[in-house]
């Protein structure tokens, strides 16, 4: 699954360290949300959406295989 999270990050001027203490994540848990290397929970999934103010679908792009 691909996401925007690097970007809409970059855009706000949000350093992954900030991001990740206002989502109760570990700052590698970012990185590797941003490089796709881990898929995030629902929850987590939800509050990102929520500290950007945007749906899921505007963050997190699905790709059938």
């Amino acid at each position: 699954m691909k996401n925007r999270l690097e970007e809409l990050r970059r855009q706000r001027g949000i350093r992954q360290e900030e991001l990740a203490l206002a989502l109760e994540v570990s700052r590698q848990t970012i990185g590797s949300l941003e490089n796709g290397r881990y898929n995030p929970s629902i929850g987590l999934a939800f509050k990102i959406a929520r500290y950007f103010g945007m749906s899921i679908e505007e963050i997190f792009i699905y790709e059938e295989d």
